[in-house]
């Protein structure tokens, strides 16, 4: 069923989003089950890389509370459908295991900002929704990549934030959105987190301005 891959990776692409590799399901994935039981057996990742989904979603979008996650409902459920599969998203409850299917599925890396960095488009990209479906499907291989932060010696990331949100103990969630509400956060707030936008890879890809202030809106709360 290598074609069902290929097909839903053409359908998300469509909406500016990215299949984002896939995997065989095993017991310690905890992938919920089925109606009646039966567990999954291949999952695949939908998520967003570089500026490509903002420039549909900001062109289409509709109002309300949380505008990108109705906005990416309306578009991967009638592909979900379409080819049989159950949806799960990172904000359903329970919280799923997301990044730990994402580096099953793909090779993505922890960076020292806690986020997951891609080789090609860095820090700049995220995980939208999985679809989990019944039967074994043919899945490309896996690229052979390492981390880049196994390489970066410098590790400007670490030493741009204003705050020094990002420490070994875990990320000072307090203290960042403290800083945010100052007028000294209005440069993060205009233009994106300094630690995330000062990673040298995947430079190319980083969200435009207005994305950038709309997920620091959200995260601000």
């Amino acid at each position: 069923m290598a074609e069902t891959y290929d097909q839903i990776a053409e359908a998300v692409a469509r909406h500016g989003l990215a299949l984002r590799g896939g995997f065989a399901a095993v017991a310690s994935d905890g992938l919920p089950a089925a109606s009646g039981g039966r567990p999954a057996v291949t999952v695949l990742m939908i998520g967003n890389t570089g500026r490509a989904m903002w420039e549909t979603f900001d062109a289409t979008r509709a109002g309300g509370r949380n505008p990108l996650d109705s906005w990416t409902r309306s578009v991967v459920e009638p592909i979900a459908a379409r080819h049989g599969a159950r949806l799960v998203y990172p904000y359903d409850a329970p919280p799923w295991p997301f990044q730990r299917w994402a580096q099953r599925a793909w090779p993505l890396f922890p960076s020292p900002l806690g986020l997951l960095i891609d080789t090609e488009f860095g820090l700049w990209h995220a995980l939208r929704a999985a679809l989990l479906f019944d039967v074994a499907l043919d899945l490309p291989p896996r690229p052979p990549r390492t981390s880049p932060c196994e390489t970066c010696a410098d590790k400007p990331c670490l030493s741009a934030c204003p705050v020094d949100a990002f420490a070994a103990s875990g990320f000072d969630y307090r203290g960042c959105r403290n800083y945010l509400a100052t007028a000294a956060g209005d440069a993060c707030n205009s233009h994106g987190c300094k630690a995330r936008v000062a990673c040298p890879v995947g430079r190319a890809h980083r969200y435009s301005d207005a994305q950038l202030q709309f997920h620091m809106r959200a995260f601000r709360g």
